[in-house]
């Protein structure tokens, strides 16, 4: 067996590639940014000659930083963005630019699928919401729109898969990937015919569906020279990057939930079945577990709160940081702790963008709720984080009352590195909550482990537990807990009093 797999993340800013032993340790990464163009407002698209010349100069640039050769990769596998909608000809080639995750043109698309087929049929068949976000609709957009690309497109294609069909010569995705295009049955595991019967599509312009862990080909010789890798390497197919990330936090069977704390947040589950809500505050991806789903919640604006506090509100602790070279995070949560739970009652709403689940309502906004002139710069940070907390719990209580069991929540990302954040979130859920020793790096990870477990340099997803073993764990106060079973409803009741004032809001202010 070759010592390496090569496994890369093709995200939203640029690819990161990142290189693991036998042993699942990391030994590198480098990366390779790209462009995003926003011709029209809510239009976000990116050039998929930019993703190949990214992927290429990332695993060129690895493999020489780790003095590793090309003939030493025992797999090239990928995480990607989701949501794609880039149409290719019968050689890979694009025949523009790629419609990404971001853009939302394509609300008149969701609307003429939403007269064909119900939004409560397209939630229970593809576990999604009907949304302009998804790959369905841009890819209706495009004949609508731009029918000469659309009839001379031989394949629809996510990011990766992209890259992969060019590497390769084979036209596949997997479950996860086809899981977000508003198209994918979950539980018959194929293109639901009824959606592709009502919307007039030609199943023969999508890809293959096949697992995270299989195959999709060899490297070919034509190509083998620019990418730095040997001709005949196997490129395994991964992953989309939220379904990836929950492989590299551990979270591959159910029992456990995982918290990403970044700009935004989100927490997503490991179960067999879809998770349906009620009131559609989740969605269900598909895992790239063999055999498992992702339900997933994410909101909008949860360290973007946190840094929007940071700028309004802590100037001094900014500046404390840069005195002592220390995080400003770390001396805004010593102001944060100067507040008791419940921060004497202040209560933030974190809609600062809007919000996705679990309220999916763009129109929402943020704010304070109780504030009084006995309020200070303490209450105000503690709450902010309260809040974020708060609306993430909302999203664990859905899963909970689909009768899915959490026994414990991992965290990961950049916002996870806060030992107070971390506290607040064990007394808010309620559950032991476990700090993993990766924070940034779960994404890549969980595309190699895909790549090890296809090749057999792994038995299986539970090698995870060895590659990001849990570094703290942190246990519920019962004091805290008692306030924030308080609170809780009093913030939920909160949004419901302020929705109808919302679209009252978005009517009057620009």
């Amino acid at each position: 067996m070759k010592p390496y797999l090569l496994a890369h993340d093709l995200g939203t800013t640029g690819d990161k590639a990142t290189l693991y032993n036998r042993e699942g340790k990391l030994v590198g990464s480098a990366f390779a940014g790209y462009s995003t163009q926003f011709p029209h407002t809510n239009w976000a698209e990116q050039n998929p000659e930019d993703w190949w010349q990214a992927f290429c100069t990332a695993t060129r640039q690895l493999l020489q930083q780790n003095q590793a050769r090309g003939d030493e990769v025992a797999a090239i596998v990928f995480s990607g963005q989701m949501m794609a909608c880039t149409p290719l000809d019968r050689q890979a080639r694009p025949l523009r630019s790629a419609i990404i995750w971001a853009d939302q043109r394509a609300v008149e698309q969701e609307r003429w699928i939403g007269e064909r087929v119900s939004p409560e049929d397209i939630y229970r068949i593809t576990g999604h919401r009907l949304s302009a976000s998804y790959s369905l609709e841009k890819i209706l957009w495009l004949r609508d729109y731009q029918p000469e690309v659309y009839q001379a497109a031989y394949k629809f294609m996510h990011a990766k898969d992209a890259l992969i069909a060019r590497m390769t010569g084979n036209f596949i995705t997997d479950i996860s990937d086809a899981s977000g295009m508003n198209l994918y049955d979950l539980e018959a595991g194929e293109w639901s015919p009824q959606i592709m019967n009502a919307v007039q599509l030609d199943a023969n312009q999508l890809p293959l569906i096949r697992r995270s862990v299989d195959i999709a080909g060899e490297l070919m010789s034509s190509v083998a020279e620019e990418v730095g890798v040997a001709a005949g390497t196997p490129v395994v197919i991964g992953g989309g990057d939220g379904p990836c990330a929950a492989a590299g936090a551990g979270v591959v069977a159910p029992g456990i939930a995982y918290n990403y704390i970044g700009s935004s947040s989100w927490i997503a589950i490991a179960t067999p079945k879809p998770i349906n809500d009620p009131e559609r505050k989740t969605v269900t991806f598909g895992h790239i577990a063999p055999g498992m789903l992702s339900p997933t919640g994410t909101m909008q604006a949860a360290g973007a709160s946190y840094q929007w506090a940071r700028d309004q509100l802590c100037a001094a602790e900014v500046q404390s940081g840069r005195a002592s070279g220390e995080s400003a995070y770390e001396h805004i949560n010593q102001l944060a702790a100067q507040s008791p739970a419940g921060a004497n009652g202040l209560l933030f709403l974190p809609y600062l963008m809007g919000e996705r689940s679990p309220r999916w309502n763009p129109n929402a906004r943020g704010g304070f709720i109780g504030l009084t002139i006995r309020h200070t710069r303490a209450d105000m940070v503690r709450a902010v984080l309260e809040g974020v907390t708060m609306n993430l719990r909302i999203i664990l209580e859905s899963f909970r009352a689909q009768g899915a069991p959490v026994a414990a929540m991992r965290l990961i990302g950049g916002g996870a590195r806060g030992r107070f954040w971390n506290q607040m979130m064990a007394d808010m859920y309620g559950i032991p909550v476990q700090r993993l020793a990766i924070l940034e790096e779960a994404t890549s990870m969980g595309a190699a482990l895909a790549g090890g477990v296809a090749v057999g340099m792994f038995a299986d997803f539970s090698v995870s537990q060895q590659m990001n073993p849990v570094a703290e764990v942190f246990q519920p106060d019962a004091a805290a807990q008692r306030v924030y079973t308080q609170h809780y409803p009093l913030f939920e009741a909160c949004y419901q009093a302020l929705a109808p004032v919302y679209e009252q809001m978005a009517n009057v202010v620009s």
